[in-house]
């Protein structure tokens, strides 16, 4: 299992925190997921494209890189 770690930006309110850690643990292979505003630290067997695809799929100005 490996740790990826993601930089958020653009995540403001709990409701957004709340968005991204959903969209983030639909993923295939995401086995947990911990998030503040600016970073995110995923845990499981999983792309790291795949989860910024996954958090700029939401469409609400957030980025991760």
């Amino acid at each position: 299992m490996s740790r990826i770690n993601l930089t958020l930006s653009g995540v403001s309110t709990p409701e957004d925190l709340n968005r991204v850690t959903t969209a983030l643990m639909m993923v295939d292979g995401v086995e947990s997921v911990d998030i503040g505003r600016e970073w995110a630290e995923v845990e499981g067997r999983v792309n790291r494209d795949a989860l910024i695809a996954a958090v700029e799929a939401l469409k609400s100005g957030f980025t991760a890189r």
